[in-house]
């Protein structure tokens, strides 16, 4: 399967929200579904490292980084143990760094751009509370299905 959302919208469109098409492909997959997990950061990555530690069976991270582009909120180690944990997805409303690098691994990732520039690590964040961007809210618990088409969330799981 090469395209998700165009059948995901001609089938279940009533079901479906369409983020802003604000977002770059950065991850070797592009196609990915799952259960949302939220973080709220803001130049300060701690909370991610805290969740790619954790099992991600079937869910996606969404991160609010509130769209700075002054540090990146995942790197290629981040993602390495994203994968080892088995994360679908991690979605930014930020940056990322290390690009080549995660574009040869098994995860999606979506982001705003690249920065080189990590960042500090003072435990500061939210995990799993109601965020906004991309004229949508994030909620814990719903569902999340992206590709190259875009980005765009449901209430309840739709099978693909």
């Amino acid at each position: 399967m090469l395209d998700l959302l165009p059948d995901l919208f001609d089938d279940h469109s009533e079901q479906l929200s369409l983020a802003q098409p604000i977002f770059n492909d950065y991850g070797g997959h592009t196609i990915f579904s799952g259960e949302i997990v939220t973080v709220s950061c803001y130049n300060d990555n701690s909370k991610v490292k805290e969740l790619v530690a954790t099992d991600g069976t079937n869910k996606v991270m969404v991160v609010d980084g509130k769209a700075s582009m002054t540090n990146a909120l995942l790197g290629d180690m981040l993602a390495e143990l994203a994968v080892k944990n088995g994360w679908q997805a991690i979605v930014i409303n930020g940056c990322i760094r290390d690009a080549g690098t995660i574009a040869t691994l098994p995860i999606a990732v979506k982001a705003l751009g690249c920065c080189p520039i990590k960042t500090e690590k003072l435990g500061k964040g939210e995990i799993n509370h109601v965020i906004h961007f991309a004229d949508l809210s994030f909620n814990p618990g719903q569902y999340i299905y992206g590709d190259s088409n875009g980005l765009a969330i449901s209430k309840v799981l739709i099978p693909i």
